[in-house]
């Protein structure tokens, strides 16, 4: 149950702080900016990665749990209670989010600023990164040691910065469908679910090009 309850609470700092920063940026009339929001995720990731890292791994996202499956580094059998606990955790904190400072900003739901299919790409090809990163960096299916919550944090803020304003730069099924389904903005949530989970199965596609054998 430890690994289930750190994933629970992990996500639901990471979208507590996450989406909080983009809500009170709006609350607040751009003092947090997007800059500051892109470093909130990508600080939050790196901590909760020291934080829960050595309990659940710290995937914190369905798309990474999938990602180590496939790669075989996960077992399926754990799969519905890690996605089932990423989704309440984050749920839970777009509820606590909406109770303290109100609908603001959609309470920080990813919406394409243009087409959903463009939005989808980047969504594919940024988590894609962001999985290959982890594959990397990650033993077995723990994100922990001493770089790999700077290097995933740092892939995090990163992608935020410069994807962000089009497509919201989610690469986390979980983190778009709490604020979703508590504001109702569902119009475009498969872009957010199908995205990163088709960006991980890439990655771990790509990744075995790396190994000694592949040349």
């Amino acid at each position: 149950m430890r690994r289930f309850w750190a994933e629970a609470i992990g996500t639901f700092i990471l979208v507590f702080a996450g989406t909080g920063a983009i809500v009170i940026n709006e609350i607040s009339k751009g003092t947090v900016s997007h800059v500051g929001i892109a470093l909130t995720f990508g600080l939050i990731v790196m901590a909760m990665i020291y934080a829960v890292g050595d309990v659940s791994g710290a995937h914190l996202n369905p798309a990474v749990t999938l990602g180590f499956w496939l790669s075989g580094r996960f077992p399926a059998k754990l799969i519905p209670a890690y996605v089932g606990s990423q989704i309440a955790g984050a749920l839970l904190a777009s509820g606590l989010l909406r109770l303290l400072l109100g609908n603001h900003a959609h309470l920080g739901a990813t919406l394409p600023a243009g087409s959903d299919l463009q939005s989808f790409g980047l969504e594919v090809v940024l988590t894609a990164i962001l999985m290959f990163v982890i594959l990397a960096v990650s033993s077995g299916s723990k994100e922990a040691g001493m770089m790999a919550g700077v290097a995933i944090g740092g892939v995090v803020a990163l992608e935020a910065l410069f994807a962000g304003p089009i497509c919201g730069a989610s690469m986390n099924p979980a983190r778009s469908l709490a604020p979703a389904l508590v504001t109702g903005n569902v119009q475009s949530l498969w872009v957010y679910l199908a995205g990163p989970t088709l960006g991980a199965a890439i990655a771990v596609g790509i990744f075995p090009l790396l190994k000694k054998d592949a040349a």
